[in-house]
């Protein structure tokens, strides 16, 4: 226990863990629908995508935060009009886009002579750097995305696994899919002061996944993978604190160990349960939680 009650002593360390949390929080009710989906190459992109925006902001002395939805929600309505309008799958339109916005950003940034110091932290995060008025911040877009989050769950649920269904319900796939990217764009805007943008897709992805590996309804992933994030987000802290690595990308990286070790666990369990060399039939794809649209 001392190991981690010296870690977080200081005032910063304290306000690290707060952001951190409240980001985890965040990201792990949208990476859940992220995962479930099949969505994780929009959300890398998405993460990427608010560089320009954010860029912007600091060199006109908005806030970043500003900068970051919009160009997240730009990059989600061009993503939408290219899919919807075009031949053009899903996939290869947030490449190109991808793509795209990380170049505007590189050019934005390039036209600056002392960018570098705000870039690298915008980037990589500053997760010791987390102020009050920061995780007041994060505290509403958490607020929201919760709040929206259940009162959107059934559309959700019913786009996620039944498109067909969903439209036949007048539950307007199509608006409901906007509203997830819009929540998904909020999400990332609550985590990248902590962790960064480029690696805010680390939160996003990582715990749900490792959820997904082990309960199978749709509250329990959420529940779970934002109890493997509070675990990420405080022993990262720690071991950052007490051997200096980068804060942020501690945390990721180990939101990607936990899903390789949950992985593994659950493989050997399966091994010991079973009689023979086989697994069944029903053990050859990841449980998936069961859809119950009334």
């Amino acid at each position: 226990m001392g190991f981690f009650l010296e870690a977080f002593e200081p005032a910063f360390m304290q306000r690290a863990l707060f952001g951190s949390l409240i980001a985890v929080v965040a990201a792990s009710l949208v990476g859940t629908w992220v995962v479930l989906r099949g969505l994780a190459f929009l959300g890398d992109a998405l993460a990427h995508g608010v560089i320009p925006g954010i860029a912007l902001a600091v060199l006109l002395g908005v806030s970043p935060i500003i900068g970051a939805f919009v160009a997240a929600m730009v990059m989600s309505g061009l993503v939408s009009v290219v899919s919807t309008r075009t031949v053009i799958r899903d996939d290869t339109a947030i490449g190109l886009l991808f793509v795209g916005m990380l170049s505007i950003g590189i050019m934005i940034v390039s036209r600056s002579q002392s960018f570098s110091t705000e870039l690298t932290a915008l980037l990589f995060g500053d997760v010791l750097g987390v102020t009050v008025s920061d995780i007041r911040t994060q505290l509403i877009a958490t607020a929201i995305v919760a709040v929206m989050t259940f009162v959107l769950y059934r559309p959700f649920l019913a786009l996620t696994f039944n498109r067909s269904k969903a439209q036949t319900l007048g539950m307007r796939p199509g608006l409901t899919h906007v509203a997830m990217l819009a929540l998904l764009a909020l999400s990332i805007v609550a985590s990248f002061q902590a962790i960064g943008t480029l690696l805010v897709f680390g939160l996003l992805v990582g715990p749900p996944a490792t959820a997904s590996l082990l309960v199978r309804r749709v509250p329990a992933i959420m529940a779970t993978a934002i109890a493997f994030g509070a675990l990420a987000v405080v022993i990262g802290l720690a071991l950052s604190f007490h051997y200096g690595t980068a804060g942020g990308a501690t945390i990721a990286g180990l939101c990607v160990a936990q899903f390789f070790v949950a992985l593994i666990g659950r493989e050997v369990a399966s091994s010991f349960r079973s009689d023979t060399p086989f697994r069944p039939e029903g053990e050859r794809e990841v449980p998936r939680p069961t859809v119950q649209v009334q």
